[in-house]
């Protein structure tokens, strides 16, 4: 984490109570990112991604990716509006998620509630960020009035409003009570078209993230005439379908609704394959 001189450390109360600030990742879910920063930096991811298009349309076989997810991807990008729906949808799913919170931290007298945070076994990504489920700390008195649903994270809050995408990660699996709610708000969001559900070109944030890295390593070769080092890096996870458990490549998990995709990264596949009792798909194994 940053410290001294940063918003991260906040102050020093006592000798050994120090108040920092830090961001926490939500578990299980993904929302659309704000990363172009801007209108006009969405515009730019706009044109990034039709040059994009155009470039697996013209030469095919100088952009590393598969006919097969090329075909399911161009709808998408060819629209030329890629990067703006991404960054409104994103916006929208923040203006949610900051109302959502205000309203569910306020209690019906007006004083606030303090926030109930479960991380994750391994309690922090790659970027320092604390990996964990959020929700109001309801008293338990709160909680004997309430049913599971009502007392929800905001993690299922985001998904049962159509404004995050399930990204359920091995291990960080819900559990057994949590799983069935979470799929059967995220299908409840599919089927009303709410959120970013309602427009057919949408890409989920972690797909969106994989076309940026896949456009950065497309120009790199065709415009740069730079070999790339990991001309595949722009895929990470392998994915398995919840509902059958067969497990398919990383170019592959859109044959799998979005709803009950789970994600495996490379190093824990050999580990879930066993633990999970996975099929690797026909596709997977070299037979089609």
């Amino acid at each position: 984490m940053p410290s001294l001189d940063t918003k991260a450390l906040i102050d020093i109360h006592d000798g050994d109570t120090p108040a920092i600030r830090m961001p926490v990742r939500m578990l299980s879910i993904d929302t659309p990112e704000v990363t172009a920063g801007s209108q006009q930096g969405a515009e730019r991811v706009d044109e990034k991604f039709a040059q994009l298009a155009e470039w697996i349309r013209q030469r095919p076989g100088d952009v590393p990716v598969s006919r097969r997810f090329a075909d399911y991807l161009l709808p998408k990008i060819e629209t030329g509006k890629a990067g703006t729906l991404q960054f409104t949808q994103g916006t929208l799913a923040a203006d949610f998620a900051k109302a959502n919170a205000a309203q569910r931290l306020t209690r019906p007298d007006g004083s606030k509630r303090a926030l109930f945070v479960r991380t994750a076994d391994a309690p922090f990504d790659t970027n320092g960020r604390l990996l964990a489920y959020v929700a109001p700390n309801y008293s338990k008195a709160e909680r004997e009035t309430l049913t599971r649903e009502q007392r929800s994270t905001f993690n299922l809050d985001m998904v049962r409003e159509g404004w995050a995408a399930p990204f359920v990660i091995v291990p960080s699996i819900p559990g057994e009570l949590d799983l069935p709610l979470f799929l059967a708000a995220a299908d409840a969001a599919v089927a009303a078209g709410r959120g970013i559900w309602g427009e057919p070109a949408t890409m989920p944030a972690y797909e969106y993230r994989s076309v940026e890295r896949l456009f950065a390593i497309a120009k790199s070769l065709i415009v740069d005439g730079k070999p790339a080092a990991e001309p595949f890096g722009w895929r990470e996870r392998y994915c398995v379908d919840m509902r059958t458990r067969v497990l398919v490549g990383p170019e592959d998990y859109f044959d799998i609704d979005p709803i009950y995709r789970l994600f495996i990264w490379p190093a824990d596949v050999r580990d879930a394959v066993s633990r999970l009792n996975l099929t690797p798909s026909p596709r997977l194994v070299g037979v089609s």
